[in-house]
C-alpha cells in the first residue's frame, strides 16, 4: 500500500505549508520597503495611544507646547520684577525693621520699668505706703518713652529706605530677592531726592486706610512698567538683577 507523503510541522501561529512542504511566500517580498503609515493632514495621534509598530509621520511634531511669554523689560532693557518677588522683598524688609525695633524697644521698656516702679511704690518713714501719682510718675514718662521710640523708628526707617536705597538701589529684602530700584529714565541715576519722594509717598499712603493696599496692588494692572503709586511719584521702576 502506498504511504501518503509526510509534511513538515507548521510553525506555531503561522500558516500551514503548501503541498510538498513549500512555505507560502511572505506578503512583503525581500527588499520591499513597507509603506509609511498614512495619516490625513491635520491628524494627530490620540495621547497615550500608539498601535504596535506605529511610528508618527515625519511631519508630526507632537502636541502643542505652552509658550512662555518673554518678560517685560524696563526702558533700560532689564526685566521688571514680578509682584511675588516684590511682595516677598517687602515682607523681608518688614521683618528686618521689626527685629531692629524690638532690639531697641525691649531694653528701653525694661529700663523704664526699673526707673519708674520705685516711684510708684514708696513707703514713708512711718511705714505707710504713699499713694502713687500715676499721671506724673507713670503716664507722662510713658508718653515720653513712646515719643522717643517713634522718633528713633522714623530715623531708622529713613536711613534704611532712603540712604541705604539711593546708594545701592537695594534694601536688604530687595538684595535677597535680587531686585533693584532704578530710574525710569535709563540716562539718570537714582538720587536722594527720588528715593526720599518714593519713601514719603509710600509711608504717607499707610496713613490713609486702604490706600497702602491700593498702592502695593497698583503694579498688577499698571502698564507697561508695572509701577506702584510711589514708583510713579518718584519715576522709578523695580527690576530683576543677577546679584
Amino acid at each position: 500500500m502506498t504511504q501518503p507523503p509526510s509534511y513538515p510541522t507548521p510553525p506555531v501561529g503561522g500558516p500551514p505549508p503548501a503541498a510538498g512542504g513549500v512555505v507560502p511566500p511572505s506578503p512583503h517580498p525581500q527588499g520591499y520597503a513597507v509603506p509609511p503609515q498614512y495619516a490625513p493632514p491635520g491628524y494627530a495621534v490620540p495621547p497615550g495611544y500608539a498601535p504596535p509598530g506605529y511610528a508618527p509621520p515625519h511631519w508630526y511634531a507632537g502636541p502643542p507646547r505652552p509658550v512662555t511669554p518673554p518678560p517685560t523689560l524696563s526702558p533700560g532693557g532689564q526685566p521688571l520684577a514680578s509682584f511675588s518677588d516684590r511682595l516677598l522683598a517687602a515682607l523681608i524688609d518688614a521683618a528686618v525693621f521689626m527685629a531692629i525695633g524690638m532690639v531697641l524697644a525691649v531694653p528701653a521698656v525694661i529700663i523704664f520699668l526699673i526707673v519708674v516702679m520705685p516711684d510708684l511704690v514708696q513707703v514713708t518713714p512711718d511705714g505707710t505706703v504713699r499713694e502713687p501719682d500715676f499721671l506724673n510718675d507713670f503716664l507722662v514718662p510713658m508718653l515720653w518713652l513712646d515719643l522717643a521710640i517713634i522718633v528713633v523708628s522714623i530715623v531708622i526707617s529713613y536711613i534704611y529706605h532712603v540712604e541705604m536705597m539711593f546708594k545701592t538701589g537695594q534694601t536688604l529684602g530687595k538684595k535677597m530677592m535680587k531686585l533693584r530700584i532704578v530710574p525710569l529714565d535709563p540716562a539718570r541715576t537714582l538720587d536722594r531726592r527720588a528715593a526720599a519722594k518714593r519713601y514719603l509717598v509710600q509711608q504717607g499712603a499707610g496713613l490713609v486706610p486702604g490706600l497702602s493696599y491700593l498702592d502695593g496692588l497698583w503694579q498688577l494692572w499698571d502698564k507697561p512698567w508695572q509701577q506702584c503709586l510711589h514708583d510713579k511719584a518718584a519715576r522709578t521702576v523695580v527690576v530683576k538683577v543677577s546679584g
